[in-house]
């Protein structure tokens, strides 16, 4: 059986592990929030009336494909494009290719991002290793303009997060409902690691400042993983209906 993501890829070391796929959702909640074609995510009702759901099932669906073989992951990846169709013949318009192409660039930054954060620097080869399999990931969606190379899409990367970034009504809207669901707290903490994880064109947008207090708890948090206490760590940061959820990530890696 062919897997779509090879056993020894640091790609299976970084989605295999649930403190980094939290911060892959992390950050990536911020990018969504600021996106053009955001509206999109607004249009079923699903994303306000439950954005944490709808982040971990867009988190949990790549890791799926990441752990499965290339004909699950390539069925997965038809399955996805075929729901979307869906949605774009109930609104009567065409979701733009971008807006594909921004949530794929998510994974692939957050997914080297919330690494280096937690564990250490990736060398160019393991970054290109990333950028292969989420390109691949495109290629089957049928995705256009994509870079063929990491190096390529860097600059691809800016040019997104400029042109397709704008803060408007769902910003706020959505960092509300964040708030929501998380209670104060837990939403402080929200905003602590997106600081630590954002670009600095998303920092600005979002008028973060430079420092976060997860800078200090993070080498603490590194230690806990040593002595069994990272588990307390994440049912502190997200509430307790999503326990199973945060559990299950690192199940398929078991």
């Amino acid at each position: 059986m062919e897997l779509f993501v090879k056993e020894n890829s640091i790609v299976r070391e970084i989605w295999g592990k649930s403190d980094t796929v939290l911060f892959v959702f992390a950050g990536a909640s911020a990018e969504f929030a600021l996106n053009k074609s955001v509206d999109w995510l607004y249009y079923t009702g699903k994303l306000p009336s439950d954005p944490l759901g709808r982040l971990f099932s867009t988190v949990k669906y790549a890791k799926f494909i990441v752990f499965s073989s290339t004909d699950e992951a390539n069925k997965s990846i038809d399955i996805l494009r075929k729901i979307h169709g869906t949605v774009e013949q109930n609104r009567g318009a065409v979701i733009p290719d971008r807006a594909y192409r921004d949530v794929l660039f998510m994974l692939i930054y957050y997914s080297i991002a919330s690494y280096e954060l937690l564990e250490r620097k990736l060398t160019y080869h393991e970054k290109e290793e990333v950028y292969n399999v989420f390109y691949r990931v495109g290629i089957r969606m049928g995705l256009t303009e994509l870079p063929c190379t990491y190096n390529k899409w860097l600059l691809k990367r800016e040019l997104h997060l400029i042109e397709n970034l704008k803060p408007s009504k769902y910003t706020f809207d959505l960092f509300k409902q964040y708030k929501k669901h998380l209670g104060v707290f837990r939403y402080k903490m929200l905003i602590e690691s997106q600081k630590l994880l954002v670009p600095k064109h998303v920092k600005k947008l979002l008028q973060f400042t430079n420092f976060s207090i997860l800078s200090i708890i993070i080498p603490i948090y590194k230690l806990s993983r040593n002595v069994k206490l990272d588990k307390f760590f994440k049912n502190l940061l997200l509430p307790s209906e999503y326990k199973t959820q945060i559990n299950e990530l690192d199940v398929q890696t078991r």
